[in-house]
C-alpha cells in the first residue's frame, strides 16, 4: 500500500504533520523550562500543562466545522489547503522560537492545534474514500502506528535540536523544511470529491459541536466505536503521563530513560496495529476488541503488581544504559511493550468500523465527533489523574490498579455489547484449537457486490458452526424449519441471524429474496441435507433462483475435512478421525450467466444446474493438485490407516496401504541399482497388485514409468521404446509364460535391458526389506518430493488411425483429472472398484486404478477385459459397485452374465468408443444399471467429459469436467459443430515422437486438438459427431463415417461395424462398410436407409463381411488394421 498513490501521499502527509507538530511542541516545552530556570518566572509544570490544553482545546471547538468541510468539499483539496496553512504556521513558529516570546509561542501552538483539529477528519475520511473495504484495516493500522512513531520521533528530534548550540534557529529551519515536504506530499493525494453533498458550513462552533455529538449518539454503533476509541486514548495518555515519574522515582533514571520508555510504547502500538491488520486480513470486525480489552486489563494489573513490587530508587539521575540494563527496568519495559501491543489490537478495528459504517454524507463529521470525545475524555482523564497523583498522593501502583479495574468494566461492557461477536470468537478459537481450521480466500467476501448469496457444500453437523465462526460479517443463515426446532441446534442459531425455511412451501424463498435485495448476505447449503456419499449430492434450484432474481453475486464456500469427523452420516464411507484438519475455502464471487430467453421452469432448472457447476468447480478449484502421486499415496495411508486393504487381484490376497508402501520402497530402492533418476522405464505387466507396486516403486525414487502394451507385438513395443528413449523394461516371467510373449521378449532384449521382477525379488536381502519396512513407517522422511509438473508416466496412443506417440503426463495432469472426476462423481470407502481396463490405457490407469486407490476405495485389478465369462463372475464375487468398460466389452459381459452378477453395481463408466443404444438397453433391462458414457483422450489424462448420476443425457458423452476450457473450430463442409480443442490442468506435457525420440513436443499454449467433431448443447452436453479424420468427402459433401456406423448399428445392433473411406476417381472418396452382420448387404442397406430417411450419400459403395472386426486391447476398433487389410486386398465383398 505504501507504494500506491491512493495511500502513500496521505500516509507521509499525516506522518510529517504529526512529526512537525511534536518537534515544535517538545522544543517549545524545553525552551520554556530553560528560560524559566535561568530567568525565573511562572511554574514550568503549569506552563507545560497549559501548553497541552492549548493544543487540545481546538479539537473540542473545531471538529464539527472540520467534519463539515471534509464532507462538503473535495477532501484532497481541503487537505492541500490545510497543509499550505500549516506551512505558513510553521513560518510563524520559526519566528516565535527565535524571538523566545512565551505569548507568541502559545499563540502559534493554539493555531497549530486548530490546523490539526481541522486536518484530523480529512485524514481519516480519505482512507475509506481511496481504499477498498479489505484494505481499510491495514490502512488504519499503518496510520495508527505511524502516528505514534511520529509523536515519538518528533519529540526526540525536538529535544535534541533545541539543545544544540543554535537550538531555536535549527528547530525553526527544521519545521519550515518539514512543512514544505508535507505540502509537497499533500499535493499528490488523489482527488476525493464528496459522494453525497454534505451539510452547509456553520460558524456557531458550540452549537455545531452539540449537533455533531447528537448526530453521533443517534447512530448507536458509531457512538459505541467513538467511546471505545476515546477510552483507548484516555488509557494511553494516562499511562504515558505515569512514565516519567515511574522512570524517575522507581528506576532512578533521567529524561533519556523516560524517552526510551516512550519509544517502546510507541513502537508497541505500531507493532500491535500492524499485527491486528495481519490477523484480520482485511476483515472489518470488532472481534478483537473484547479480547484486547481483557488483555489490557490483565497487563495493567501485572504492571501495577510489578510497580508495587519494585522498591523506590535510592539513586536518581542515572544514565540510560545503567538503568535499562537492570533486570527491574527490563521487566517494566517489557510489560509496557505488551500493553501497547494489545492496545493496538483494541484501537485499529474500531477506527476501521467507524470509517466504514459512517454514512457517506457524514464520514468526516463522525470522525470529528470522535475527535471531540477523544479530547474531552483525555482532558477528563488528565484531571482525574492529576487529582489522584497530586492531591491525593496516590501511589503509581494503585493508580495503575484503578485503571485496570476501570478497563475491566469497559471490557465487560464491550463483551456485553458484542456478545455475539465475542461468542463467535470463542467458538472460532475452540474450533481452531481442535481442528486446526485453515481459512483461505476470505478476502473474496469483501470483493463481492452489495448483494451476496453464499453457498457451501454440506458435510457435517459442524458446517454451520464453522461458517458462522469464520465468515466475516453477520449474514443470514437459511435453516430448515424442522431442523431449527431441535434442541441442539438452538444454541448454534443464537450466534447468527437465521431465516427458518419450510422446504415444502414454494413461497419460502421469497423472504430470502427480500433479504438479499435489502443488502443482507444469505448463507445457504444448496444440498439441503448432509451428504451421505462424502461428495456433492443433489443441488436444489432455489438458491440459484435467489441469485438470479436478485442479481446477487454467488460466493462459493468449500468445506473440507469435516467429512472425517464423527459429526457426519458417513460412517463406513470415509475414514473418520477424532480431530482432522479442517479447511474452509472462499472462492471469488461470480454471477449466474443465464440466457435471457429462458423462462419459468426451464430457467429454474438452468439456475440449479449452473449452481451445481459453481459448487463442483469450487471443490476442484480448492483441491491441491500440486503434489506427486507418491505423496498422495502417503497421505492416503495416513488417512485410511496402514492396515486398510486397498488392492486385490486374481491371487485374492488383499494388499494393504502399508504393504503397498513397503513394496514400493523395497522394490524402488533395488531398481535404483539398474536405473537412473529421471529415466523413462518401460513397464510390461498385466493389471495386478504387483504392477501397481512396480509403478509406485519407480515413483518412490523418481523414475518415470512408461506403460507398454503387450498386445502391440514386438515391432510395436520396440517402436514405443525407441520413441520414449526406454533403455530398461520391467517384466515378470510368469506373465511372459502365460501370455506367450517369449518371442517378443527375446527380440526386445536385443535392444533394451529386460529386468524380470521375479528374479529381482530373489536378490533383495533381509536388511533391504527391513529398511523398506522402516521407510513405510516414516514415509515423510524416506520420500523426497519432486516437482509436480515433472513427468509421472508415459502412455502411448492407441494407434487406431496411425502410428503411436508417447504421451507424457505430469503428476499434476493425473492429479487434476482424478479430482475432476471426483468433483462430479461420488466415490467412497463403501465402494469396490473393479478394473479390467489395462494400466497402459489412460482410463485404466487414472480412473480405474489411481483414482480409487488414492481415494481409499478398494480396487480389484483383473488382467484382461476380454474374458467375458470370468469378469461378470468376479464382479459378483467381489461385490463390486463400480466398474468401467467400452461398448465392446460391456456388450460381451452382458451376453455372458447372469442377471444377478451385477446386483451390487451402482455405477458403470464407459468410454473409448460410442455406447450403442442396444448395449444401453440390455444393461438397463437385464441388470437395472444405467451406463454413464464419457469421453476423453490419452492426452488429457484422459477424461474430458462425463455423464454423471446427477446430469446425464443419452446420446451424449456428458458435460465438461471442472477446470477445462474449450473452443470449437469450424470445419469446412460440416455445418453442425466444430473441431474440439481443449485446455486445462489435465492436458499433457507433450508428445514423444518417433521422429525425435525422447524430446518433448509440448502443445501450443496448452491447447490440445482432439481431432473430434462435436456439438455442445445449451445444457453443456457434448455429442461426438465423428473424428475430423473420419469424414469422407463425397462430391464435395462431408459424410461422417461415425454416422454411417451408427446407422449400421440401428440396422444390425447385435454385431459390430466399421466404416472407412477410400479414394474414388469420380466423386473424390467413397464409403466402405466392414461388418460382422452377414445379412446386411448393400441392397438391404438401401431398403433400410430409405425407410429411415437417410441421405443417399450415406449408402456404402461396398459392404464387406468379416467374422470378427480387428480390435485393439483397449476395445477400440483397429481402423489402421482394417485399412491395411483393404490395401492388401485381404477383404472382399
Amino acid at each position: 500500500m505504501l507504494r500506491h498513490r491512493k495511500f502513500a501521499p496521505l500516509f507521509w502527509t499525516q506522518f510529517l504533520g504529526g512529526f512537525n507538530d511534536n518537534v515544535f511542541k517538545q522544543a517549545m516545552n524545553l525552551l520554556i523550562v530553560f528560560r524559566l530556570t535561568t530567568s525565573g518566572g511562572a511554574d514550568p509544570a503549569m506552563l507545560t500543562a497549559l501548553g497541552g490544553a492549548t493544543f487540545v482545546a481546538p479539537f473540542i471547538l473545531l471538529s464539527g466545522l472540520a467534519g463539515r468541510l471534509a464532507d462538503r468539499f473535495d477532501k484532497a483539496v481541503v487537505a492541500r489547503r490545510l497543509k499550505l496553512a500549516e506551512l505558513g504556521l510553521m513560518v510563524l513558529a520559526a519566528f516565535s522560537l527565535v524571538s523566545g516570546s512565551i505569548p507568541f509561542l502559545f499563540g502559534v501552538l493554539f493555531l497549530l492545534g486548530c490546523q490539526a483539529a481541522l486536518f484530523g477528519p480529512v485524514k481519516y475520511s480519505l482512507l475509506p474514500a481511496h481504499l477498498r473495504d479489505d484494505e481499510l484495516v491495514a490502512g488504519n493500522a499503518l496510520v495508527e502506528g505511524a502516528t505514534f512513531l511520529a509523536i515519538l520521533i518528533g519529540s526526540i528530534a525536538g529535544g535534541l535540536l533545541i539543545g544544540s548550540e543554535y537550538g531555536p534557529q535549527v528547530v525553526a529551519g527544521a519545521v519550515i523544511a518539514v512543512g514544505v515536504l508535507g505540502y509537497g506530499t499533500a499535493r499528490q493525494i488523489p482527488p476525493a470529491p464528496p459522494v453525497v453533498q454534505g451539510p452547509p458550513l456553520s460558524w456557531n462552533l458550540l452549537q455545531d459541536t452539540r449537533d455533531l455529538l447528537d448526530d453521533a449518539k443517534s447512530q448507536r454503533g458509531l457512538w459505541l466505536c467513538i467511546l471505545g476509541i476515546s477510552w483507548f486514548w484516555t488509557v494511553g495518555a494516562s499511562v504515558l503521563a505515569l512514565v516519567t515519574p515511574l522512570t524517575r522515582d522507581v528506576l532512578g533514571g533521567d529524561e533519556a530513560v523516560a524517552s526510551a520508555f516512550l519509544a517502546v510504547f510507541s513502537i508497541g502500538i505500531a507493532v500491535g496495529s500492524l499485527a491486528c491488520a495481519r490477523h484480520l486480513k482485511g476483515e472489518i470486525t470488532a472481534r478483537p476488541v473484547p479480547f484486547a480489552g481483557l488483555a489490557m486489563t490483565a497487563v495493567l494489573l501485572v504492571l501495577a503488581i510489578v510497580v508495587a513490587a519494585l522498591p523506590p530508587a535510592t539513586i536518581t539521575g542515572q544514565s540510560a544504559w545503567a538503568v535499562l540494563t537492570a533486570p527491574r527496568a527490563l521487566l517494566l519495559i517489557s510489560t509496557l511493550f505488551v500493553l501497547s501491543v494489545v492496545s493496538g489490537f483494541y484501537a485499529v478495528p474500531l477506527y476501521a468500523i467507524l470509517q466504514h459504517d459512517a454514512p457517506e454524507s457524514a464520514k468526516a463529521r463522525m470522525i470529528g465527533a470522535n475527535n471531540v470525545i477523544n479530547s474531552l475524555m483525555m482532558v477528563a482523564g488528565a484531571v482525574v489523574l492529576g487529582v489522584l497523583t497530586t492531591v491525593l498522593k496516590t501511589p503509581p501502583a494503585l493508580v495503575l490498579a484503578i485503571m485496570a479495574g476501570l478497563n475491566l468494566i469497559a471490557a465487560v461492557i464491550a463483551i456485553r455489547l458484542l456478545s455475539r461477536v465475542f461468542l463467535k470468537s470463542v467458538v472460532r478459537a475452540i474450533l481452531t484449537a481442535l481442528y486446526r481450521v485453515e481459512v483461505r480466500g476470505i478476502e473474496n467476501v469483501a470483493a463481492a457486490g452489495e448483494r451476496r448469496v453464499i453457498v457451501a457444500n454440506h458435510l457435517s453437523l459442524l458446517d454451520g458452526l464453522v461458517v458462522a465462526a469464520f465468515l466475516p460479517g453477520n449474514p443470514i443463515f437459511a435453516v430448515d424449519t424442522r431442523i431449527s426446532q431441535r434442541w441442539w441446534v438452538k444454541p448454534i442459531l443464537w450466534l447468527v441471524d437465521f431465516a427458518p425455511i419450510d422446504p415444502t412451501n414454494p413461497m419460502a424463498m421469497k423472504s430470502l429474496v427480500r433479504q438479499v435485495e435489502a443488502g443482507r448476505p444469505v448463507v445457504i447449503f444448496p444440498e439441503g441435507r448432509l451428504t451421505v456419499t462424502g461428495s456433492l449430492m443433489k443441488v436444489y434450484d432455489g438458491p440459484g433462483m435467489i441469485a438470479d432474481k436478485t442479481g446477487a453475486d454467488l460466493i462459493p464456500v468449500r468445506l473440507d475435512g469435516l467429512q472425517h469427523t464423527f459429526f457426519t452420516r458417513l460412517k463406513g464411507r470415509v475414514a473418520r478421525k477424532a480431530l482432522p484438519k479442517v479447511r474452509m475455502s472462499v472462492l471469488p464471487p461470480r454471477q449466474l450467466a443465464l440466457s435471457p430467453s429462458l423462462k419459468g421452469r426451464d430457467r429454474r432448472r438452468a439456475a440449479g444446474r449452473e449452481l451445481y457447476d459453481v459448487l463442483s468447480d469450487a471443490i476442484f478449484a480448492t483441491t491441491d493438485i500440486s503434489k506427486t502421486l507418491m505423496r498422495s499415496l502417503i497421505e492416503a495411508t495416513r488417512l485410511n490407516g496402514r492396515g486398510f486393504p486397498i488392492v486385490e487381484d486374481i491371487n485374492f490376497e488383499p494388499v494393504t496401504y502399508g504393504k503397498l508402501l513397503t513394496g514400493a520402497f523395497v522394490l524402488g530402492r533395488r531398481l535404483t541399482q539398474v536405473t537412473t533418476e529421471g529415466e523413462v522405464v518401460g513397464v510390461l505387466l498385466p493389471n495386478s497388485a504387483g504392477a501397481l507396486v512396480g509403478f509406485l516403486a519407480l515413483h518412490a525414487y523418481h523414475r518415470v514409468p512408461a506403460m507398454l502394451n503387450p498386445t502391440a507385438g514386438a515391432a510395436g513395443i520396440e517402436a514405443a521404446c525407441r520413441t520414449a528413449g526406454i533403455k530398461t523394461v520391467l517384466c515378470a516371467r510368469q506373465f511372459v509364460a502365460k501370455a506367450k510373449l517369449e518371442p517378443v521378449l527375446e527380440q526386445l532384449s536385443q535392444r533394451v535391458t529386460v529386468v524380470y521382477l521375479d528374479d529381482l525379488r530373489q536378490t533383495i536381502s533381509l536388511s533391504a526389506k527391513l529398511r523398506g519396512l522402516l521407510a513405510s513407517f516414516t514415509p515423510g522422511l524416506a520420500y523426497r518430493d519432486c516437482n509436480p509438473d515433472s513427468p509421472a508416466v508415459v502412455l502411448f496412443t492407441s494407434g487406431s488411425e496411425g502410428s503411436p506417440k508417447g504421451v507424457v503426463l505430469s503428476h499434476r495432469n493425473i492429479q487434476a483429472n482424478r479430482h475432476q472426476v471426483g468433483a462430479r462423481i461420488a466415490f467412497n470407502r463403501s465402494d469396490v472398484c473393479f478394473n479390467a481396463l489395462p494400466m497402459f490405457h489412460s482410463f485404466g490407469l487414472t480412473v480405474g486404478t489411481l483414482l480409487p486407490v488414492l481415494a481409499g476405495v478398494r480396487t480389484f485389478l483383473y488382467p484382461s477385459p476380454l474374458h467375458y465369462r470370468i469378469v461378470p463372475e468376479l464382479v459378483y464375487q467381489t461385490n463390486a459397485t463400480v466398474m468401467f468398460g467400452t461398448d465392446t466389452f460391456l456388450r460381451g459381459y452382458a451376453r455372458m452374465a447372469n442377471p444377478y452378477d451385477f446386483h451390487a453395481v451402482r455405477l458403470i463408466g464407459a468410454g473409448a468408443e460410442r455406447v450403442s443404444d442396444e448395449t444401453r438397453k440390455i444393461w438397463s433391462d437385464r441388470f437395472g444399471v444405467r451406463i454413464l458414457e464419457g469421453y476423453g483422450a490419452t492426452e488429457t489424462a484422459p477424461v474430458i467429459s462425463f455423464n454423471t448420476p446427477m446430469h446425464a443425457k443419452a446420446g451424449t458423452v456428458g458435460r465438461f469436467m471442472p477446470g477445462i476450457s474449450y473452443r470449437l473450430e469450424p470445419v469446412p463442409g460440416i455445418a453442425e459443430g466444430g473441431r474440439l480443442i481443449v485446455r486445462g490442468p489435465n492436458v499433457m506435457l507433450g508428445y514423444f515422437r518417433a521422429a525425435n525420440p525422447g524430446i518433448l513436443d509440448a502443445p501450443a499454449e496448452g491447447w490440445y486438438d482432439t481431432g473430434d467433431i462435436v456439438t455442445v448443447d445449451d445444457d453443456g452436453f457434448v455429442a461426438i459427431r465423428g473424428r475430423a479424420k473420419r469424414f469422407a468427402k463425397i462430391a464435395g459433401e462431408m459424410v461422417s463415417l461415425g454416422a454411417v456406423e451408427e446407422a449400421a448399428s440401428c440396422f444390425a445392433p447385435e454385431v459390430r461395424h466399421a466404416a472407412v473411406a477410400r479414394p474414388d476417381a469420380r466423386k473424390g472418396e467413397q464409403v466402405i462398410l466392414v461388418t460382422e452382420a452377414v445379412g446386411l448387404t448393400r441392397q438391404r442397406w438401401i431398403e433400410l436407409a430409405g425407410a429411415a430417411g437417410l441421405p443417399e450419400l450415406m449408402i456404402p459403395r461396398e459392404v464387406i463381411h468379416v467374422s470378427s472386426l480387428p480390435t485393439l486391447a483397449t476395445g477400440k476398433t483397429d481402423y489402421a488394421a482394417i485399412a491395411q487389410m483393404l490395401e492388401n486386398s485381404e477383404l472382399a465383398a
